[in-house]
């Protein structure tokens, strides 16, 4: 695999150490978010971490000291000066379209004419680019509080057979959880499908690939650090006949699936054209109306498809930046979640948000359902939800999404500090609607992944963002080149 990623130098917590243990106590935080409907008291006094199992041990109460005292503890973490949130999880990304942000000829196009000018420019993709690609996106996340990711990767023109391996290894390298699906186009333009031929693959090639990398990468049970999913890319651009055997194919190896849904107007209209059926009929169609589904977007569901998708147990990643940007619509969430479906958030693609961040999202999700359902129905508290456990729940995760003994120790910690907070007075509130940009801490599974605002990867060096960037822009530059 080639490489552009380079790390450098290393950091340090401001905690006082005792070599002789392995836990950890992040004292005294300014403010907790532990997950729904949990009372934030219960860990006022701080988070006790098992660095050697990655786990949540103890919650202290305010004024209190871990069992044992203070002295049982080997690290003391002040962290009075920062509010403490479950590590945020990204639900619906696609790693390699940060190599095409903010380009002219798309910036104004609604989704179908985005995608149409965009196919030939990602058919050119390499795995160099495909590599700094994913290093970018997962740093930009880990810095804004993300520690699992769900990554769409649906582009495997000639020489990238290897892209979801490539994903594996940053993955690892930067220490993150992800879901790595591995999408797939079958249904090109000669075929009535939208993507160009260059961008599709046969079937056979596909569910093949899709087998091995299940084998060789995915892991189960609690702290699993890689997983593999399933994901057609979308009703236009592949086959029923993909989307039913994927759907088979998941049940027999245990994995979830995914796929774009009732995202625009545009997309309702193919699936009546092709298959004379709306959007939640054709899941059926296919055998995707179940709980190993999770769908991304979800803004043009009636109240018909809202009930049957949450007596499915299906979930929906919820990318409001995206949906703003391409002028989609505005996704029911509040409705979805009311009938029973697991609602996560989602940046989508680094093209249609232009940005891999994901404590943003979480602003961009409270205004936006706002518009639809007033401030009282849709709170800080609740946006907050959908990023942890609401995200947690739609990649089938118990392990990780709240702060709770027993479960993994992925967190974020945000300061308050500098104008944008100057004058606010409750710390949840001001999280979200004061616009936090970045995460100061970020931990997963009791190791540090971010120091002082600064990605550090799995052998505890910095990540060199400067050279990253420099390898980085000169892939895209040439992508868009020709």
């Amino acid at each position: 695999m080639t490489t552009g990623t380079r790390f450098t130098g290393t950091s340090s917590t401001a905690a006082t150490t005792n070599p002789t243990g392995s836990t950890l106590w992040l004292r005294n935080p300014m403010a907790v978010h532990l997950g729904r409907d949990v009372d934030a008291a219960q860990a006022s006094g701080g988070i006790v971490i098992d660095k050697q199992s990655g786990t949540i041990v103890e919650l202290v109460p305010a004024g209190g000291e871990p069992t044992g005292g203070a002295q049982s503890v080997a690290e003391v973490v002040d962290a009075s000066a920062h509010v403490i949130t479950p590590g945020l999880i990204n639900t619906h990304h696609h790693f390699y379209q940060t190599l095409t942000r903010a380009w002219a000829p798309v910036a104004d196009l609604p989704l179908f004419g985005w995608l149409t000018n965009l196919y030939p420019v990602w058919a050119r993709l390499t795995p160099k680019a495909l590599e700094l690609a994913t290093t970018v996106a997962m740093a930009e996340l880990l810095e804004s509080g993300c520690t699992t990711a769900a990554d769409h990767h649906y582009l495997f023109p000639t020489g990238m057979d290897d892209a979801i391996d490539i994903q594996v290894e940053v993955t690892r390298k930067l220490g993150m959880r992800a879901m790595l699906t591995r999408g797939s186009m079958s249904l090109g333009e000669k075929d009535g499908g939208l993507p160009p031929q260059q961008t599709v693959q046969d079937a056979d090639v596909i569910l093949a690939d899709s087998r091995r990398l299940v084998e060789a990468y995915h892991e189960r049970g609690e702290g699993a650090q890689v997983q593999i999913g399933f994901a057609p890319c979308s009703p236009f651009s592949v086959t029923t006949e993909l989307m039913r055997d994927s759907a088979i194919l998941a049940e027999e190896l245990d994995v979830r699936l995914h796929t774009h849904l009732a995202e625009t107007l545009d997309e309702e209209e193919f699936c009546r054209e092709r298959f004379g059926l709306r959007t939640v009929d054709y899941l059926e169609s296919v055998g995707w109306l179940s709980d190993r589904s999770w769908l991304a977007h979800g803004v043009h569901f009636d109240t018909d498809e809202i009930t049957r998708l949450g007596e499915a147990g299906a979930s929906v990643a919820h990318c409001p930046t995206s949906n703003m940007r391409l002028a989609s619509g505005i996704a029911r969430a509040v409705e979805l979640e009311d009938a029973g479906v697991n609602v996560g958030l989602g940046v989508d693609g680094s093209a249609s948000n232009d940005a891999s961040n994901l404590i943003r999202e979480v602003r961009q999700a409270l205004y936006i359902q706002r518009l639809r359902y007033g401030s009282e129905d849709v709170t800080c508290a609740r946006v907050l939800d959908w990023a942890t456990s609401g995200s947690a729940g739609a990649l089938g995760r118990e392990d990780i999404g709240s702060i709770e003994v027993g479960k993994q120790a992925d967190l974020a910690m945000f300061r308050l500090d500098g104008l944008a907070f100057s004058g606010s007075h409750d710390p949840i509130p001001a999280l979200v609607l004061c616009g936090a940009e970045k995460a100061d801490k970020v931990m997963v599974a009791g190791q540090w992944r971010v120091l002082d605002g600064n990605a550090i990867g799995s052998s505890g060096e910095q990540l060199d963002k400067e050279a990253l960037i420099a390898a980085h822009q000169e892939e895209a530059r040439k992508l868009v080149a020709g």
